[in-house]
C-alpha cells in the first residue's frame, strides 16, 4: 500500500493494516494488522496503532498518545471525522471519539466523547464544545446566547428553538413563577420527568426525538443546555426557575455544567416510544440532512 511521501521512514505499517496513501504517520508510529487510517488522518509519533483502531477521515493524533489495545470485549476504538487527540493523552479500549471532538493533552478517557465536545482531565471530563469547524463556513457553530430580561418569548436562531422568560412574583411568603401550555409553552404535555443528583462531570441528552416536542426548566441550581439543528449551535444557562427552552422534534440537545444542587424540569408532549429517539449524532445529521427544507 502506498505510503504518505510526509510520513516518517521511522514508521512501520504491518501487513494487513489499511492506511490511505493521504494518511501521515510520525516517528516510530507502529500500525498493527486490522488498523484503519483513512484520507487526512495522522498519527504524529511515537504511538502503537493496534488491530481495532479506526481513524477516520481528517482525525488527528498529538504525539506519545497511549492507546489501550482493544479486545473482543471492547470493541473497536473509534476516531472521528476532524476529531483531535493532545499528546500525552490515554484513550481505553473500545472508546468512540465522536466527530469533530477535541481531547486535551494528557487527558484519560476512558468513555465515549460526544460529537463536538472538548474533554480534559483524568478521568475526562467535557469542559466545552467546539466553537468553530475549520471545515466549515459557518460564522456561529457554537455560541452562547442569554435570556430575555423581561417576561417574553424569543426564538434562538436554531432550528425551532425558544427562549422563555416567564412572569416571576416575588413575595415575602415565597416566590412564584409561572408559565402556561399552549399559551406560552407550545404542546400539551402528556409527560414529564426529573433529572436531579447528576455529577457535575456528567452530561445528559445528547439525543434527539423524531417527532417529540420538549420543554426544560432548572427549577433548582443550574445547569447548560447546547441545541443543534446540524447547521448551528447555540448554548444557554438555565439558572432561574423563571427561565425555560423549547426544544422541536429534530433538535439535538445535550445538558451538562450541572450545578450540585441541580434539578431538571422536563415535559414531553409524547408518552415515551424509545423508537422515536436519535441517539447517534451520524444518523442525527442524515434524518435532518434528508428532511427537506421549509420552501424549498
Amino acid at each position: 500500500m502506498q505510503r504518505s511521501p510526509s510520513s516518517s521512514p521511522s514508521a512501520v505499517v504491518h501487513d494487513g493494516a489499511q492506511v490511505d496513501a493521504g494518511a501521515v504517520l510520525g516517528d516510530y508510529v507502529v500500525v498493527y494488522a486490522g488498523a484503519e487510517l483513512a484520507a487526512g488522518s495522522a498519527v504524529a509519533g511515537f504511538t502503537q496503532v493496534w488491530s481495532g483502531v479506526r481513524l477516520e477521515a481528517g482525525a488527528r493524533l498529538a504525539a506519545g498518545v497511549t492507546l489501550e489495545q482493544p479486545d473482543d470485549a471492547s470493541g473497536h476504538t473509534v476516531f472521528g471525522s476532524q476529531s483531535k487527540v493532545g499528546a500525552g493523552a490515554t484513550i481505553c479500549a473500545g472508546v468512540k471519539v465522536g466527530l469533530g471532538a477535541v481531547v486535551e493533552a494528557g487527558t484519560v478517557v476512558n468513555h465515549d466523547v460526544p460529537p463536538y465536545a472538548i474533554v480534559s482531565g483524568s478521568p475526562a471530563r467535557i469542559t466545552g464544545y467546539v466553537e468553530h469547524l475549520a471545515q466549515a463556513e459557518r460564522a456561529h457553530w457554537h455560541r452562547q446566547a442569554d435570556f430575555p430580561a423581561v417576561q417574553a418569548t424569543v426564538p434562538l436562531g436554531v432550528g425551532g428553538v425558544t427562549l422563555h422568560r416567564f412572569k416571576a412574583v416575588k413575595d415575602p411568603r415565597g416566590d412564584l413563577s409561572v408559565g402556561e401550555f399552549v399559551r406560552e409553552i407550545p404542546f400539551e404535555p402528556k409527560r414529564y420527568f426529573l433529572v436531579y443528583n447528576v455529577p457535575t462531570e456528567k452530561t445528559r441528552g445528547e439525543h434527539a426525538h423524531h417527532k417529540c416536542h420538549q420543554f426544560l426548566i432548572c427549577v433548582k441550581g443550574s445547569c447548560a443546555v447546547v441545541v443543534d439543528d446540524n447547521e448551528s449551535r447555540c448554548e444557554v444557562l438555565l439558572e432561574s426557575p423563571d427561565q425555560g427552552i423549547y426544544l422541536p422534534p429534530l433538535t439535538w440537545g445535550i445538558q451538562y455544567k450541572y450545578s450540585h444542587d441541580a434539578v431538571l424540569l422536563v415535559f414531553t408532549s409524547d408518552y415515551y416510544e424509545a423508537a422515536d429517539y436519535i441517539r447517534d449524532y451520524d444518523q442525527f445529521s442524515a434524518v435532518v440532512g434528508a428532511k427537506p427544507k421549509q420552501g424549498a
